[in-house]
């Protein structure tokens, strides 16, 4: 149960640098991304940050899920 919390702890705050780091890409944009012939580097970038945040935050929902899971059944 004490590695489960870890884990989840660990896949939080991994959901959390991601996000940030996707919030100061975005917030970098610059005209000359928005107005380029098809998505511009940062775009990218901007999108593989957010798969990535979408993972971890998945895994820690589920992380959630088994140790609320684990704690009913003891109960």
């Amino acid at each position: 149960m004490v590695f489960l919390a870890i884990l989840f702890i660990a896949a939080v705050l991994t959901t959390l640098f991601f996000l940030i780091k996707g919030l100061v890409t975005m917030a970098g944009t610059t005209s000359q991304d928005l107005e380029g012939t098809g998505p511009s580097e940062r775009a990218i970038r901007s999108n593989k940050l957010m798969q990535k945040r979408i993972l971890f935050q998945a895994v820690a929902i589920g992380l959630a899920a088994l140790i609320l899971l684990i704690a009913s059944a003891k109960s």
